[in-house]
């Protein structure tokens, strides 16, 4: 399996993953966000990048840029929404592979720290721990319940611990419907 960032001509096969990954129901709207996302000015600089088996995609991760308001130090944030893997590839480590390699290609860039908003026993086995304890808001209010979901990784030593505030994502993802468990 190769891990390679998305082109244009990926746009179909793309759509298809998220579509099968997330359902008939959640599909289309996940497919709307990450085609907002490409348009949305304010998610940029952002990495798309694709899962490849035998010439056939089966994975895409998306990493966009956010802001950190409230924060006394100026740091560079990117969040990791949405990831999908196609059924069939599921349970193979194509997820962790993707998030795995997003995150080296943000450190290499110099992305302070990387935030996601996900299943709390799949995204800690990739290095992410709560970040609400740490002192990192959400965009939106997380249920208590789900606390555990919204999480983040540092990319650099030092930095959690140093800063904290809110997390502002681009204008696309600034919806509520997108911050619920």
């Amino acid at each position: 399996m190769d891990i390679r960032k998305s082109t244009e001509a990926d746009w179909n096969d793309i759509e298809k993953i998220h579509t099968k990954a997330f359902g008939e129901k959640e599909g289309p709207e996940i497919v709307a966000l990450v085609h907002g996302l490409f348009d949305d000015a304010t998610a940029t600089p952002l990495l798309s990048l694709v899962a490849v088996e035998k010439d056939q995609l089966i994975g895409h991760i998306l990493y966009t840029r956010c802001e950190l308001t409230g924060a006394d130090t100026p740091v560079s944030i990117q969040l990791l929404a949405p990831l999908a893997v196609l059924p069939d590839a599921q349970a193979k480590g194509v997820g962790s592979k993707l998030i795995n390699e997003g995150l080296n290609q943000l450190k290499d860039a110099g992305v302070d720290l990387v935030f996601v908003l996900g299943h709390p026993n799949f995204y800690p086995r990739c290095g992410f721990m709560p970040a609400g304890v740490l002192g990192f808001e959400a965009p939106y209010p997380i249920p208590e319940e789900h606390a555990g979901a919204w999480m983040v990784q540092a990319l650099k030593d030092g930095v959690i611990g140093r800063v904290k505030g809110k997390v502002q994502c681009a204008e696309v993802l600034d919806q509520p419907q997108h911050w619920c468990e």
